[in-house]
């Protein structure tokens, strides 16, 4: 592909990666006045990862900084169409996660006392009360579900869509089609950036490149640990009688969910073999492993048929949080990746928090902690509410 707008020969700033997370912080560093603000992607805005996520979005989390930016972000949607004039299909359902063994339920426990802590509604039900709320799954075995009731999903393309024409509004430069093969520097200074469509002088560049991120680190000598993993979705037929309030629901231990797409259901688990890989083939093991989780938890959808579906990349870390800061080697080296699941959800809330690091300001939640650095010391603190 080429770019196919004219590419600048000198910006202030360079963010690799035209998902949601350098959309949104091309979109806060323009709107905030930086003049030259240059956004590169390889292929096409969002086709990555983010136009294949299932479209969640939440703020049930384990880990209280993942539980600020998932609020953080569902403000940002709930305002998106008003703030961007772009509809996103936004539906708040909940989310409803089912818990079959004690030990799960402790962890849930203290996930409904954090998220009491930020003034989240957040309801342990019993299985009875869960099945009301989600219709479609089966309550043997189950101990309890955690249900969020603020939560959902909206339509990721579009959130695209209204990123890209916000951040060009504010004056920022997105340019498709145009990879970036190398990054000078001068001892720990970055001085230029180079494309399939030419140089960029500049002095800082952000990483939001995804499943992708490694590869633009090492152009810098900076690791960042981030590693491709396959998921495949689906899409079913219609199916009688969804209402619009069900809920995403998960099924903690197998991480099987669903949500309602159209007349039918979206629904996604991970691979019983992971493949950590940039390979997105579709495989009928998985289709298997699927039918037999739905037996499990949803047997009333065992003769429903699949129209469509797809595979994408989450971009994971060793602990399943976020990579967020700036390179100590190389100052002007910046990154905003390995969401592990999450980033689709949290890019509202991460396009704030790059704006206010590049710009010196303290942001709305403290990031320290997900720094790369984190993975040379002790500081690993896993997330578990992941899918």
């Amino acid at each position: 592909m080429t770019a196919h707008r004219t590419l600048p020969g000198a910006a202030d700033v360079v963010i690799v990666g035209g998902g949601v997370i350098g959309l949104s912080t091309a979109y806060h560093l323009a709107r905030a006045g930086v003049d030259r603000v240059v956004l590169l992607e390889r292929d096409g805005f969002g086709s990555g990862s983010t136009c294949k996520a299932a479209g969640g979005v939440r703020a049930n989390f384990s880990d209280e900084v993942n539980v600020v930016l998932g609020l953080r972000s569902l403000e940002a949607f709930e305002t998106f169409a008003a703030d961007l004039d772009q509809e996103i299909d936004l539906h708040q359902p909940g989310y409803l996660f089912l818990i079959d063994n004690e030990t799960d339920l402790e962890l849930f426990r203290a996930s409904r006392e954090l998220h009491r802590s930020r003034g989240i509604v957040s309801e342990l039900l019993d299985p009875e009360e869960a099945r009301r709320l989600s219709p479609l799954i089966s309550t043997e075995g189950l101990l309890a579900g955690l249900h969020t009731p603020r939560d959902g999903h909206c339509t990721p393309e579009s959130v695209v869509l209204g990123y890209t024409r916000a951040a060009r509004r504010a004056g920022a430069t997105l340019v498709s089609g145009c990879e970036v093969t190398g990054i000078a520097t001068e001892g720990d200074r970055i001085t230029c950036v180079s494309t399939t469509g030419g140089d960029i002088s500049t002095g800082h560049v952000i990483c939001a490149a995804g499943a992708w991120s490694r590869h633009i680190g090492t152009m810098v000598g900076v690791d960042l640990p981030v590693t491709p993993l396959r998921r495949q979705l689906v899409v079913t037929e219609p199916v009688p009688g969804l209402g619009l309030d069900l809920p995403f629901t998960i099924d903690f231990t197998t991480s099987m969910y669903f949500h309602k797409e159209g007349p039918g259901l979206l629904l996604g688990m991970p691979e019983k073999a992971d493949s950590w890989s940039f390979d997105l083939t579709r495989t009928t093991e998985w289709l298997v492993e699927l039918a037999e989780a739905m037996q499990r938890r949803t047997p009333s959808l065992g003769d429903v048929g699949l129209t469509r579906g797809w595979a994408g990349l989450y971009e994971m870390t060793p602990d399943h949080n976020a990579l967020i800061g700036r390179a100590s080697s190389v100052p002007g080296f910046w990154y905003a990746t390995g969401f592990s699941g999450h980033g689709f959800l949290m890019g509202p809330a991460v396009g704030e928090v790059m704006r206010d690091l590049y710009l010196g300001h303290t942001p709305f939640v403290d990031v320290s902690g997900l720094s790369a650095d984190r993975f040379r010391g002790s500081d690993v603190r896993p997330e578990i509410n992941v899918v």
